[in-house]
């Protein structure tokens, strides 16, 4: 299959599913993506020739999706302009995919910053999915408020963090880190060291990580908060592995863009 757009032509690789009996599909009705996570490599592999993916951005090479996923985005692309015609295709294309191609078509959205889409396919997998599938759920919703503060919706990404704990779920490192992310990036320091102390507050294996300190450190160097830098540098000693060698390398990389910058 070759598609051409703008007269470019982009390769992609393209995984064809095994086939699944229509009985197994008659008997499940509802969407069940968690299996897929760690999964999502199919046997027959081919390469296809496509047009339909913005050129800003390359896909990650370990990324695959299918001939039937690259369908279903075209056609949420074509219908982008009209909410009715993004429920429909959300009805009656996305529904009949594979699950784990249902998951492929929104992280694929997601590269190609189509914020809307994204948000259409986001909440109709949420819809689907089954509660107790935690895991699945934090991720999704990780990923959501990265693109949210990707595009400057602050608040849509502080909003949606609400609807996690509103959930009754309890929120992961990666979660928490994308919304010490919003908040600096929406120049709330204060707010992104609340979050950070809530973290170290829930005594449950959620705790900061190397990239916790690294975004705080990284944005209180560049406002000059040095005092807050110091302090964070130390309590990193309790939570990351040599501790000596990660504030050398964050001090390092700041320096670097320091100096690049003055040039």
């Amino acid at each position: 299959m070759m598609l051409r757009a703008s007269g470019s032509i982009f390769r992609t690789t393209v995984l064809f599913p095994t086939p699944i009996s229509s009985s197994s599909n008659n008997n499940n009705n509802r969407i069940d993506y968690s299996h897929f996570l760690n999964n999502r490599r199919r046997s027959r592999i081919t390469t296809v020739v496509c047009g339909l993916r913005s050129c800003k951005k390359k896909k990650p090479p370990s990324m695959v999706i299918s001939k039937e996923s690259v369908q279903v985005i075209h056609a949420l692309k074509l219908a982008r302009n009209s909410d009715d015609k993004i429920n429909q295709v959300l009805k009656s294309k996305l529904l009949r995919l594979l699950k784990a191609d249902v998951l492929d078509v929104l992280a694929e959205l997601q590269r190609q910053n189509q914020l809307h889409l994204s948000l259409k396919v986001f909440e109709f997998i949420i819809g689907e999915e089954e509660a107790g599938n935690d895991a699945l759920l934090l991720q999704l919703y990780s990923d959501m408020i990265l693109l949210l503060g990707k595009n400057k919706m602050f608040e849509m990404a502080k909003e949606m963090f609400d609807r996690v704990v509103e959930k009754g779920l309890k929120p992961d490192t990666r979660l928490f880190n994308e919304m010490i992310g919003v908040y600096l990036q929406d120049g709330n320091t204060e707010k992104a060291l609340e979050v950070y102390g809530s973290m170290k507050g829930l005594g449950s294996g959620c705790l900061p990580d190397e990239l916790t300190f690294t975004i705080l450190i990284r944005s209180l160097m560049k406002n000059g908060e040095n005092e807050l830098v110091e302090s964070l540098k130390k309590e990193s000693f309790d939570y990351v592995n040599a501790p000596d060698k990660f504030v050398q390398k964050v001090q390092q990389i700041h320096a670097k863009r320091h100096v690049n910058l003055v040039v």
